[in-house]
């Protein structure tokens, strides 16, 4: 029986048959001290009596049994995300006591989480407001900047501060579309379209995301990996999550230095490698890449804005994905992804 594999239930009826076998032996005793022979009369009653508490005992621990697991069946429907699950508790009574409190809590619960979302969507919408209102401005300055530059051509100073305005506008540009989507990515306003993509055509999007940065810097992107691997994802999300990391891999590369992209795929895992031979990170800093706007003292990246690391994360998350880094100062830092859809992406800068 259910009932008895509670312990205490269990010890609680053996406790009360020990007390009656007692009292019932000791009744014996007397009568067999005063008559010289056994009752076989108080033995009946003996045996109706034990018969009868048992069976009022019994009907009550079934009865909270029964009470007990119908608040459990509650309590895990309001898990499972039934937020209007409640125990019954009109009754008087500590038990009851405890179902009310059970009861407040979850409402408690529930006003926490409608306040949550409220908060996050007020943010979503302020954080868009806000970005579609810098476009405009942002996009006339880059107009004028490009107008500036071109009539500054016999003036070398004007110039040199014109490309250099340009360069910090690109940077708030990149900020405000980088706040725009984390904020969405936090409010879970994105609705990811995922689909069997191959890997070797995303890589290759990623590449040439770079290839002019990279001839520009004299730096090398390289590719390898087979070309039939395709990866259960959303293609724009993830190589902007990738794309991320890549530019965090050429941001920390001097002259001379290469990137080289490579994917394997062994059973269920999808592998991609994003290998550099790039400065590293200082272990100090290692806890906090992918914090928000987070700099680092020993950084030498002043165009950065903190938020490329933390936005794929973001993304990565979203896709029901973890990230973990570990790195070594002059050698090179190794990020690795992996995915709960019987995928794994590996991103290993070295």
């Amino acid at each position: 029986m259910r009932l008895f594999s509670n312990r205490d239930t269990k010890h609680f009826f053996l406790a009360v048959s020990a007390v009656m076998a007692v009292f019932f032996l000791l009744a014996e005793l007397l009568i067999w001290a005063l008559y010289g022979k056994a009752s076989g009369v108080l033995f009946l009653l003996f045996l109706l009596m034990a018969g009868g508490v048992l069976a009022v005992c019994l009907w009550f621990f079934n009865k909270q049994n029964r009470i007990m697991e119908t608040a459990v069946s509650q309590i895990n429907s309001y898990l499972d995300g039934d937020t209007n699950a409640r125990i019954a508790c009109e009754e008087e009574g500590e038990m009851y006591r405890l179902f009310h409190s059970v009861n407040m809590l979850a409402a408690v619960l529930n006003a926490h989480a409608a306040n949550e979302i409220k908060e996050k969507e007020f943010l979503k919408n302020t954080i868009s407001d806000i970005s579609h209102q810098l476009k405009t401005p942002l996009a006339a300055l880059n107009i004028y900047n490009g107008l500036l530059q071109e009539e500054a051509e016999a003036l070398p100073t004007v110039r040199e501060f014109a490309a250099l305005s340009e360069k910090e506008l690109d940077r708030i540009d990149t900020l405000v579309q980088n706040l725009l989507k984390i904020t969405k990515l936090d409010a879970g306003s994105i609705v990811f379209e995922k689909a069997d993509e191959n890997v070797a055509d995303m890589m290759k999007d990623v590449e040439l995301h770079f290839a002019y940065r990279a001839k520009q810097e004299q730096k090398e992107i390289l590719l390898s990996g087979a070309e039939n691997i395709s990866l259960f994802c959303d293609r724009d999300w993830l190589i902007e999550a990738i794309d991320n990391i890549v530019k965090n891999a050429l941001d920390h590369t001097g002259k001379g230095d290469f990137v080289h992209i490579e994917w394997k795929q062994s059973a269920s895992v999808v592998q991609i490698a994003v290998k550099d031979s790039g400065s590293g990170i200082h272990p100090e800093d290692l806890h906090h890449i992918f914090k928000r706007f987070y700099r680092s003292r020993f950084s030498k990246d002043t165009q950065g804005v903190g938020l490329g690391l933390p936005l794929a994360k973001a993304i990565i998350e979203a896709h029901n994905g973890t990230i973990e880094v570990d790195s070594k100062l002059g050698v090179g830092t190794a990020f690795v992804i992996n995915f709960l859809q019987n995928c794994s992406i590996t991103v290993i800068t070295l």
